[in-house]
Protein backbone atom coordinates (compact mmCIF):
# COMPACT_ATOMS: atom_id res chain seq x y z
CA UNK A 1 0.00 0.00 0.00
CA UNK A 2 2.67 2.52 0.98
CA UNK A 3 4.77 1.64 -2.09
CA UNK A 4 1.86 2.61 -4.33
CA UNK A 5 1.61 6.01 -2.66
CA UNK A 6 5.37 6.55 -2.94
CA UNK A 7 5.24 5.62 -6.64
CA UNK A 8 2.55 8.25 -7.23
CA UNK A 9 4.65 10.92 -5.51
CA UNK A 10 7.73 9.83 -7.51
CA UNK A 11 5.83 9.94 -10.79
CA UNK A 12 5.02 13.63 -10.29
CA UNK A 13 8.74 14.49 -10.07
CA UNK A 14 9.95 12.49 -13.09
CA UNK A 15 11.13 14.18 -16.28
CA UNK A 16 9.37 13.15 -19.47
CA UNK A 17 12.26 13.82 -21.87
CA UNK A 18 15.10 11.73 -20.38
CA UNK A 19 17.35 10.46 -23.20
CA UNK A 20 18.28 6.80 -23.34
CA UNK A 21 21.93 6.28 -22.41
CA UNK A 22 23.75 3.29 -21.01
CA UNK A 23 26.92 2.40 -19.14
CA UNK A 24 29.97 3.07 -21.33
CA UNK A 25 28.37 5.85 -23.38
CA UNK A 26 30.25 9.13 -23.80
CA UNK A 27 27.83 11.93 -22.99
CA UNK A 28 27.63 15.70 -22.54
CA UNK A 29 25.65 16.78 -19.46
CA UNK A 30 24.40 20.38 -19.73
CA UNK A 31 23.85 21.68 -16.20
CA UNK A 32 22.39 25.01 -15.13
CA UNK A 33 24.79 26.99 -12.94
CA UNK A 34 23.58 29.95 -10.89
CA UNK A 35 26.18 32.71 -10.44
CA UNK A 36 24.79 35.64 -8.51
CA UNK A 37 21.58 36.53 -10.31
CA UNK A 38 22.69 35.11 -13.68
CA UNK A 39 22.16 31.57 -14.87
CA UNK A 40 24.37 29.84 -17.43
CA UNK A 41 24.83 26.38 -18.90
CA UNK A 42 28.00 24.40 -18.14
CA UNK A 43 28.84 21.21 -20.03
CA UNK A 44 30.44 18.19 -18.34
CA UNK A 45 31.65 15.59 -20.89
CA UNK A 46 32.73 12.08 -20.02
CA UNK A 47 31.99 8.37 -19.89
CA UNK A 48 29.08 6.98 -17.87
CA UNK A 49 30.66 4.53 -15.43
CA UNK A 50 27.66 3.79 -13.18
CA UNK A 51 23.92 4.12 -12.78
CA UNK A 52 22.09 3.53 -9.53
CA UNK A 53 18.68 3.91 -7.94
CA UNK A 54 15.27 4.05 -9.54
CA UNK A 55 12.47 6.52 -9.98
CA UNK A 56 13.16 10.06 -8.85
CA UNK A 57 16.28 8.92 -6.91
CA UNK A 58 18.04 7.54 -10.01
CA UNK A 59 21.66 8.76 -10.36
CA UNK A 60 24.44 8.34 -12.89
CA UNK A 61 28.19 8.87 -12.55
CA UNK A 62 30.26 10.48 -15.31
CA UNK A 63 34.07 10.29 -15.41
CA UNK A 64 36.50 12.36 -17.45
CA UNK A 65 40.20 13.18 -17.42
CA UNK A 66 41.17 16.82 -16.76
CA UNK A 67 44.84 17.78 -16.65
CA UNK A 68 45.93 14.17 -16.17
CA UNK A 69 43.61 13.68 -13.18
CA UNK A 70 40.38 11.70 -13.21
CA UNK A 71 37.27 13.67 -12.24
CA UNK A 72 33.97 11.98 -11.43
CA UNK A 73 30.64 13.65 -10.90
CA UNK A 74 27.28 12.19 -9.92
CA UNK A 75 24.09 13.61 -11.40
CA UNK A 76 20.43 12.91 -10.60
CA UNK A 77 18.68 11.80 -13.81
CA UNK A 78 15.48 13.75 -13.10
CA UNK A 79 17.05 16.92 -11.66
CA UNK A 80 15.63 20.27 -12.79
CA UNK A 81 19.25 21.57 -12.82
CA UNK A 82 20.09 19.29 -15.76
CA UNK A 83 19.15 21.06 -18.98
CA UNK A 84 19.87 18.17 -21.35
CA UNK A 85 22.00 15.08 -21.85
CA UNK A 86 23.54 14.42 -25.27
CA UNK A 87 24.91 11.01 -26.21
CA UNK A 88 28.12 11.49 -28.24
CA UNK A 89 29.09 7.85 -28.75
CA UNK A 90 28.10 4.46 -27.39
CA UNK A 91 30.63 2.10 -25.89
CA UNK A 92 30.55 -1.69 -25.75
CA UNK A 93 30.62 -2.97 -22.16
CA UNK A 94 30.01 -6.27 -20.44
CA UNK A 95 29.66 -4.92 -16.93
CA UNK A 96 27.15 -2.85 -14.98
CA UNK A 97 29.81 -0.67 -13.30
CA UNK A 98 33.03 0.50 -14.97
CA UNK A 99 35.03 1.26 -11.85
CA UNK A 100 38.04 -0.53 -13.38
CA UNK A 101 38.55 2.54 -15.60
CA UNK A 102 39.81 4.41 -12.52
CA UNK A 103 43.03 2.38 -12.57
CA UNK A 104 43.71 2.91 -16.27
CA UNK A 105 45.47 5.77 -18.02
CA UNK A 106 45.95 6.90 -21.61
CA UNK A 107 44.62 4.76 -24.43
CA UNK A 108 43.62 1.96 -22.04
CA UNK A 109 40.63 4.06 -20.93
CA UNK A 110 39.01 3.90 -24.38
CA UNK A 111 36.06 1.57 -25.01
CA UNK A 112 35.07 -0.04 -28.29
CA UNK A 113 32.30 1.83 -30.05
CA UNK A 114 28.91 0.16 -30.42
CA UNK A 115 27.63 0.18 -33.97
CA UNK A 116 24.12 1.47 -34.37
CA UNK A 117 21.85 -0.18 -36.90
Amino acid sequence: MSNAIMDLVDKANLKADVPKFEIGDTIDVHTKILEGNKERIQVFSGVVIARSGRGSQEMFTVRRIVGGEGVERKFPVHSPRIDKVEVKRSGVTRRAKLYFLRDRIGKAVRLKERRRV
